[in-house]
């Protein structure tokens, strides 16, 4: 009682920050070990591990007759790991899918899942299994002296702790994991280009990553989906341990229709047609008609896509559903692995190739080794049977009248203890005299076994060239052609809104209170709609229902909505203001719509301007965006549009009826800011309010343009604008009487 009150004393002087460390330790240094990452000589976890062990132990061999997997699993649950059954199911079946594992290592029965839900398989109590031919690969050694065991969960039973693997399976099948603070993501691989890897980093130790992604191209996974991540990207991969792979789903154009014959890895083709559909719904795929499913056992992967018209650009479709659906998915690489030294390291494709070479040059000398010394223990005990047929009548007759034989047949033969007990089992019938011809050609086959193994395991050449002959063995065994195309392709763009919006004329129009509407056409006229009580026309744009719609206010902030989602102009529209956030005081003044590219000049009342691209304009900002420094006191003016590359003048007028003709290209072109002058305005006239820049128009060599007063207007060509020209930032010259209280300035519509 003493003892046992001192040693629970002993526990509890122990502060709860060691005892809680110490178990968290040991807990995820369980995980990492004995859990979730693979091991670099079989490429396994301890889970399939001991799956393949107990069916190799269950008879269950790839000529054996398929057994209950709920046999195989109870089995494995029983006698080496003591689990949750379904856990291990999960792992049974994942080695039995040809669309998981590259290389399956079971061969099942029954509903063992699909591609379209890889956890549909039915439960172990209706699906049967045995290893498939692969799995000899792993397990053909197993007897032959060359791994270690350790005792089972409670000590009856022993379980190899590797598997002595012929293949580097690691690489093969590949392996993902989750541990306690570290993960695997190994993707699989080809089996003749690995194998190929190996005999060139056997015969050239100095082999770089670079050298043997010569070999290695990149991982080969078990869909015939394309790799499009560049060689360059694989190679910096495979020489960090670290990165990503894309794969994208392979596709051909059949009678104006798309199919997708390939999807990437473990990606669903119900949840692809899903993503496609959920688009469709909500009119973000307007150039798609309709969708089917036309997969079946011949074509596992046939999905069909039907554009709305011959029109569509299917190139365009493609990539745009290939960077918003599973079509296109990242897999991450991360080479962490159990290195045959037992600590967890990430490796980069030559550091593991070479620890698996030296695991394998381990298991070869130690089966090379067991089979000596069964060849040694056979030539001693051959000695000794050869010795009694020599002399087998005092043999006999030692045998017939000793009462302790053995000794006896020791003393008189020099025999050791193991020769005499073999004499002593010999049956009458291997008295005959043809036993005698027997032993001798058997001992000297086994002589000549003897020195071709001594002379291999004092050579580190002889055991390279018989690692390299199985290598090469196996790959004719087990090899196949690579599924996984690489493909260099650029990165996919998914379509933007205004792309996936039919493209039809609008007319933008922006009432002096803010309210904003759409109308279809560029035909309305939209000062002639109606507007809610107190409220008036201010402003319209023409543009097409996939671009943007702008509005620039009275502090120079720029705002942009889709102009298809602006209300109808059958009805009165809705506030701006309740889409946008707008300074205090700030209202909207002007509507603009066009191509992201469409040039246009932005300038304020006191007559400073600059060029700028719409699209510079556009924000998703709730806020706007600051697009036009204005000075104390000014406004903005209405924007210019620059009507094509050729136009190159810009013409400015004042309230008071100064007009000045300048060249565009004397204006910076600035995505925001105040700008340059354009128009000189003395400035007391400007600070006072007599006078400021009315507005702006860019032509070319031979539009008029229309300037006016009230409800009179000069229209002006080009050769009346030459009393007019002058240098930027200059005063100009006064219009004719009666155009000196100027209202506003327009490109003439002929």
């Amino acid at each position: 009682m003493t003892d046992l009150t001192s040693s629970f004393s002993e526990y509890e002087k122990i502060p709860l920050r060691e005892y809680a460390e110490r178990a968290y330790l040991d807990y995820s240094m369980y995980v990492v070990l004995d859990r979730a990452l693979p091991h670099v000589g079989d490429g396994l976890k301890p889970v399939q591990r001991r799956i393949v062990y107990a069916m190799s132990e269950l008879g269950l061999s790839a000529r054996s007759k398929h057994k209950k997997s709920a046999r195989t699993v109870g089995d494995v649950l029983g006698k080496f790991h003591p689990h949750g059954d379904s856990a291990c199911y999960e792992a049974m079946v994942l080695m039995a899918q040809p669309f998981s594992f590259r290389y399956p290592l079971i061969d099942g029965q029954g509903n063992f899942g699909s591609p379209d839900d890889p956890k549909s398989f039915a439960a172990m109590r209706y699906t049967e299994s045995r290893l498939a031919p692969y799995a000899r690969s792993l397990l053909a050694e197993l007897d032959m002296g060359t791994v270690d065991w350790q005792p089972n969960f409670d000590g009856t039973l022993k379980e190899p702790e590797r598997l002595p693997a012929r293949l580097p399976n690691l690489l093969l099948n590949g392996s993902t994991g989750i541990a306690v603070g570290m993960s695997t993501d190994i993707p699989p691989h080809n089996l003749n280009e690995v194998v190929s890897a190996c005999v060139r980093l056997i015969e050239k130790p100095s082999t770089t990553v670079q050298e043997l992604c010569e070999h290695i191209q990149g991982p080969d996974y078990p869909t015939g989906a394309e790799i499009i991540t560049p060689r360059d990207d694989l190679a910096k991969i495979y020489e960090s341990g670290n990165g990503s792979v894309k794969m994208r789903a392979t596709w051909e154009k059949e009678n104006a229709e798309i199919v997708v014959t390939a999807l990437p890895h473990q990606v669903s083709p119900a949840r692809v047609l899903e993503q496609i559909a959920s688009q469709m719904r909500s009119k973000k795929l307007p150039m798609v008609e309709d969708l089917r499913d036309e997969s079946d056992h011949e074509n596992p992967t046939r999905l069909v896509i039907v554009p709305r018209s011959n029109r569509v650009d299917i190139e365009q479709l493609m990539n745009h559903l290939f960077a918003t659906t599973d079509l296109e998915r990242n897999y991450r690489v991360n080479l962490n692995v159990i290195g045959i030294n037992g600590k967890p390291q990430v490796l980069n494709l030559r550091e593991l190739l070479k620890q698996w070479l030296k695991f394998r040059l381990d298991t070869v000398t130690r089966r090379l080794e067991h089979r000596l010394d069964q060849v040694v223990d056979r030539l001693h005990i051959l000695e000794g049977l050869l010795l009694a047929f020599l002399n087998i009548d005092e043999v006999i007759h030692i045998i017939r009248t000793e009462e302790e034989p053995k000794p006896a047949l020791m003393d008189r033969f020099e025999l050791t203890g193991t020769q005499a007990e073999a004499i002593l089992e010999l049956k009458l019938r291997n008295l005959a005299r043809l036993e005698e011809m027997k032993i001798k050609g058997e001992q000297a086959e086994l002589e000549e076994e003897r020195q071709s193994l001594e002379v291999t395991l004092s050579s580190r050449q002889r055991l390279n060239t018989l690692i390299k002959k199985e290598l090469l063995a196996d790959a004719e065994k087990y090899g196949d052609e690579r599924r996984s195309v690489l493909a260099e392709r650029e990165a996919a763009q998914a379509l933007k809104e205004e792309d996936l919006v039919p493209s039809e004329p609008a007319t933008i129009i922006l009432s002096q209170s803010g309210w904003v509407r759409a109308a279809k056409g560029h035909e309305i006229d939209p000062e002639s709609l109606n507007f809610k009580a107190g409220d008036a026309y201010q402003d319209a744009a023409r543009g097409r229902s996939n671009q943007q719609a702008v509005f620039l206010d009275s502090s120079g902030r720029a705002y942009a909505l889709p102009a298809h989602n602006l209300p109808s102009a059958r009805g009165l529209g809705e506030p701006l203001t309740s889409r946008f956030t707008t300074p205090e005081g700030a209202r909207f003044l002007f509507a603009l719509a066009g191509d992201a590219e469409q040039k246009i000049v932005l300038a304020s009342s006191y007559g400073y301007g600059f060029v700028t691209a719409l699209g510079h304009l556009h924000s998703r900002m709730k806020a706007g965006k600051a697009m036009l420094t204005l000075p104390p006191g000014s406004s903005p003016v209405s924007p210019a549009y620059i009507p094509s590359e050729q136009a190159e003048t810009i013409v400015c007028v004042t309230s008071d009826g100064y007009l000045l003709a300048f060249p565009l290209a004397e204006l910076p072109e600035l995505s925001k800011g105040k700008g340059n002058k354009l128009i000189n305005i003395p400035p007391k006239r400007l600070k006072s309010g007599e006078e400021h820049m009315i507005g702006m128009v860019v032509k070319d060599a031979t539009g008029d343009i229309l300037v006016w007063a009230g409800q009179r207007y000069l229209r002006m060509s080009s050769k009346d604008l030459d009393h007019y020209r002058g240098d930027r930032a200059k005063r100009g010259r006064k219009l004719p009487r009666g155009f000196q209280r100027v209202t506003r300035i327009e490109l003439a519509n002929d």
